[in-house]
């Protein structure tokens, strides 16, 4: 199967609402151009720097998504350019992002990091933090970024059940941001994407209520 007829099956199988970020990483540049002539326009890399040299290479009508975890001394040199982050899991990594997105007299959309796995690997902000890090002062001082939504990753399990819990409860935290007071205003206005889904279990995020899927190896095949 060719880059570009995995792509049109995968298109073919998501619903309208739902966006698809051809994970990218570790792939060379020809690769993500088969994806880019299929009409692909959505790339999620996971290292800020190898995204910088594939965003030099390639055609600027690309959004480029950080989907890795980010370390907060490297936003700088994504400031420029990138589309959406997704890994946000710290006000102080928020923060940075906002003193750069200012610097480069830009706003950058961002989606704030859900644990909802059982692993103790995975990063990500709990409920509780969620809450804290949006009544923040800090936060509502903030004007050079976006709050879009949530992302979360499930536990890296066969147990359909599990990831099914693990998603849904995604969903429930999402639409409890939806619902508070401040929603509407300043940086919670736009809220509106959960990142959800991954090439294994895309699907089944999809019903759950995922608006986007990141997928890498069912597009581009194994790492």
């Amino acid at each position: 199967m060719s880059i570009a007829s995995n792509l049109d099956s995968i298109k073919a199988s998501l619903p309208e609402n739902v966006t698809l970020v051809a994970v990218s990483k570790t792939k060379p540049v020809a690769d993500l151009m088969e994806a880019y002539e299929t009409g692909q326009r959505i790339f999620g890399e996971n290292k800020i720097q190898e995204m910088a040299d594939k965003w030099e290479q390639m055609p600027k009508d690309i959004q480029w998504h950080m989907i890795g975890h980010v370390q907060t001394n490297k936003v700088k040199f994504m400031a420029p350019f990138v589309s959406l982050i997704h890994g946000i899991d710290s006000l102080k990594l928020l923060q940075e992002i906002n003193r750069q997105a200012l610097k480069n007299n830009r706003i950058i959309d961002c989606l704030l990091q859900i644990h909802i796995a059982e692993e103790e690997t995975k990063f990500g902000l709990d409920e509780n933090e969620l809450n804290l890090l949006l009544s923040s002062p800090e936060f509502k001082e903030m004007k050079n970024i976006r709050i879009l939504g949530l992302m979360g990753m499930a536990t890296f399990t066969e147990d359909q059940n599990q990831i099914k819990k693990e998603f849904i409860h995604l969903k429930s935290i999402f639409d409890s941001l939806k619902n508070r007071d401040e929603y509407g205003k300043g940086a919670l206005q736009y809220v509106s994407t959960i990142s959800m889904g991954m090439s294994g279990d895309y699907q089944l995020a999809i019903e759950c209520g995922s608006t986007m899927v990141r997928i890498g190896s069912s597009i581009f095949g194994g790492r």
